[in-house]
C-alpha cells in the first residue's frame, strides 16, 4: 500500500496551487477495507494522512508533510437513476466524467468549475465547489443528497439529507455531547459574523449546519478534515436545451454594479467578469480589439431555458437594461455566436501557460467573495496595491457572485519576490474583511488561507470551529495546516512554495513534469507513472 521513495514521494508535493511539500510516504488504497485499515493505523500511530484525489485543488489542502492518501485507486461507482434524476458516484469521478454520462440522458450536475474536466466530484465536495453558473443553480451543497464518511474511529457513517445521522458511532455521538449544544447557544454570534456574501467556503459551514441539523453539510467544504468521503449521491437537473447572451463592455469600473443589478434579476445561468487586467493580457497577446482596448471590464452573460421567443425576448430584455450602461453590446443568440463570445472567457488560460520562465503565475488572493454592491471597489484595491508592489494581475470571476478570482504574476528571478507578495496577501485580505467579504468563494481556505481565518470570523468562531474538528478527528491526524489552524505552526501562509530559492529539491524531471501539468492543466496524469518514468 506505501511507496516511500523519494521519486513517488516528489510526485505528490505538488498540486495546482503554489506549494511544494514532499510528503513521508504515498498510500493508495484499492477500497474502503484499505482505508479502514490505513485510518485505523494513522490513529494508533499518530500519523498525519492527506486525502488526495486529481491534485487540482488551488489551496495546498492536498500536499503536506504526513502521508498522501491518492483516492483515485478506490473502486469506480457512477450510478445514475434516470427516473430519481439521482447518481451515486465514488469520490473520484471526473465532473466531466458524470457531465457526459448524465447528459445522455438529458441531466447534468449544474454546477461546472472551470476545472471540471480533470476535478473529482470528491474534490468538488470537499471545497463546496461552484463555477460559472452557481449565479443561478448555485454551489455544490444544494446539490449533495447523502454521503458516506469513514472517520479516523474507522466508522463508515451514512449521512442522508433531511434524515438523522445514525446514533450509534463514537463521531455521531461526540458532536452531540459537545459541539451541537455549542453550535446552538452560539447561533448569534454564528448569524453575526458569518460573511454576508452569495458564496462562501471558508471555515465549516456553521449556519448551513444550524439550519439544516444535517451533518452533510459540515463535511462539505470540510477539505478532508473531518472524515474521507468514500460515496456521494447527488441530485441531478435535466439539462435546457437552449442557450443565449450577449456581452457587455464598461467604460468605468464604477459602472459594474449598476451593470450587475441591472442583469441579476433576469435570472441569468452565468455572469461572468473580465477586468482590464485580463483584456490587457488577451489583447497584448492577441491583436488590437477595439473594446478589448478601451473597457474597463466586460461582462459575459448567459441565460437558458426551453423556449427560443422567451429566450430572445430575456436577451432583449438584458440589451435594453444595458443601453444606458454600457458602451458596447453584443448579443449571441445561436450556438456559434456563443462559442464566439464565451471563448473570450477561455482566453487567458494558454497565455498564462506559456510565461517565460522567470515569471510564475500564483494563485495567492485568487478567491475573494465581496458582497455584490462592493465588487468593483474591491478589484479597485486590487489593482491599486499590486500596482504600488509592481506586480503584474490577472483579475475575472463570477460577477454574479461577487466571486473574484486574481492569478498574481511575480518575476521569480527578482530579489525579495516573496515578501512582496506576502505584502500582496496581507493587504488584499485586509480590504476583503474591511468590504464584508470572505477570503473564499469556492475554493476553499487550504493552507493559503488557514491564517486568515480568525481575521474574518474572529476568535470565538475559530474557537467553534475547532471544536468541530475535534469531535470528528480527536487525534487531529487529517490534513494539519489546512482548513483550520490548532497551532501557531499552521499560520504562514507562503511557506514551501514550489518556486523560489527555499523550494525543496526533487528529481529534474520529476520538477519538469510537474511544471507542464501545471502549464497544461494536465490533472489527468497518474503520479505514480510520472514517479515511474526514468
Amino acid at each position: 500500500m506505501f511507496q516511500t521513495d523519494l521519486r513517488a514521494r516528489a510526485a505528490y508535493s505538488e498540486g495546482a496551487g503554489i506549494y511544494r511539500i514532499i510528503p513521508s510516504a504515498v498510500a493508495r488504497p484499492a477500497g474502503v477495507e484499505d482505508l479502514q485499515v490505513l485510518l485505523e493505523w494513522a490513529s494508533r500511530t499518530s500519523t498525519t494522512l492527506i486525502p488526495r484525489a486529481a491534485g487540482s485543488s488551488v489551496t495546498g489542502s492536498n500536499v503536506g508533510e504526513g502521508v498522501i492518501v491518492d483516492l483515485m485507486g478506490l473502486p469506480r461507482v457512477l450510478q445514475l437513476r434516470e427516473e430519481e434524476k439521482t447518481v451515486r458516484t465514488s469520490p473520484n469521478i471526473r465532473w466531466g466524467e458524470l457531465a457526459e454520462s448524465a447528459g445522455k440522458m438529458g441531466l447534468r450536475l449544474p454546477p461546472d468549475p472551470s476545472s471540471g474536466p480533470f476535478a473529482t466530484l470528491g474534490g468538488m465536495l470537499s471545497t463546496n465547489a461552484s463555477g460559472a453558473r452557481s449565479v443561478r443553480y448555485g454551489s455544490i451543497r444544494r446539490w449533495v443528497k447523502g454521503l458516506t464518511l469513514l472517520t479516523t474511529d474507522g466508522e463508515v457513517i451514512e449521512l442522508r439529507r433531511g434524515q438523522p445521522a445514525p446514533s450509534d458511532g463514537a463521531v455521531v455521538q461526540r458532536f452531540a455531547r459537545d459541539v451541537a449544544p455549542r453550535l446552538s447557544e452560539a447561533a448569534g454570534l454564528i448569524a453575526a459574523r458569518t460573511p454576508r456574501t452569495r458564496k462562501n467556503s471558508s471555515g465549516y459551514a456553521l449556519a448551513s449546519w444550524l439550519s439544516s441539523g444535517d451533518l452533510l453539510d459540515l463535511i462539505i467544504g470540510a477539505e478532508g478534515t473531518l472524515g474521507i468521503v468514500t460515496e456521494i449521491v447527488w441530485q441531478l437537473a435535466p439539462v435546457p436545451s437552449l442557450r443565449a447572451g450577449l456581452s457587455a463592455a464598461l467604460a468605468d469600473l464604477a459602472l459594474l454594479n449598476d451593470a450587475v443589478e441591472a442583469i441579476l434579476p433576469l435570472n441569468p445561468s452565468a455572469l461572468e467578469l473580465l477586468d482590464r487586467t485580463f483584456l490587457d493580457l488577451v489583447r497584448a497577446n492577441r491583436g488590437t480589439d477595439a473594446a478589448l482596448a478601451t473597457a474597463e471590464a466586460m461582462l459575459l452573460i448567459e441565460f437558458e431555458g426551453d423556449k427560443a421567443e422567451s429566450l430572445r425576448g430575456t436577451v432583449g430584455d438584458a440589451v435594453r437594461r444595458l443601453k444606458s450602461i454600457a458602451t458596447d453590446v453584443i448579443t449571441a443568440l445561436t450556438p456559434e455566436d456563443e462559442h464566439r463570445v464565451w471563448t473570450l472567457r477561455h482566453a487567458a488560460s494558454p497565455i498564462i501557460a506559456d510565461l517565460p520562465p522567470g515569471r510564475r503565475s500564483l494563485q495567492v488572493i485568487e478567491d475573494a467573495c465581496i458582497p455584490v454592491p462592493r465588487m468593483g471597489e474591491y478589484i479597485a484595491a486590487v489593482r491599486r496595491i499590486a500596482a504600488r508592489l509592481d506586480l503584474p494581475v490577472v483579475i475575472f470571476g463570477h460577477a454574479g457572485d461577487g466571486n473574484v478570482h486574481v492569478n498574481v504574476l511575480p518575476e521569480v528571478d527578482r530579489p525579495g519576490w516573496e515578501e512582496t507578495v506576502y505584502t500582496l496577501w496581507n493587504e488584499v485580505t485586509t480590504e476583503v474583511i474591511r468590504l464584508g467579504g470572505t477570503t473564499s468563494g469556492e475554493h476553499g481556505d487550504g493552507r493559503i488561507r488557514c491564517a486568515a481565518l480568525e481575521s474574518v470570523y474572529g476568535p470565538e468562531m475559530v474557537e467553534l470551529f475547532r471544536l468541530v474538528r475535534r469531535a470528528f478527528d480527536p487525534r487531529g491526524i487529517l490534513n494539519p495546516g489546512v482548513k483550520v489552524p490548532m497551532n501557531d505552526k499552521e499560520l504562514s501562509p507562503l511557506s514551501s512554495l514550489k518556486t523560489g530559492s527555499t523550494a525543496p529539491e526533487i528529481p529534474p524531471d520529476i520538477a519538469a513534469a510537474l511544471r507542464e501539468i501545471e502549464r497544461r492543466g494536465d490533472y489527468k496524469r497518474d503520479r505514480l507513472e510520472i514517479a515511474a518514468e526514468a
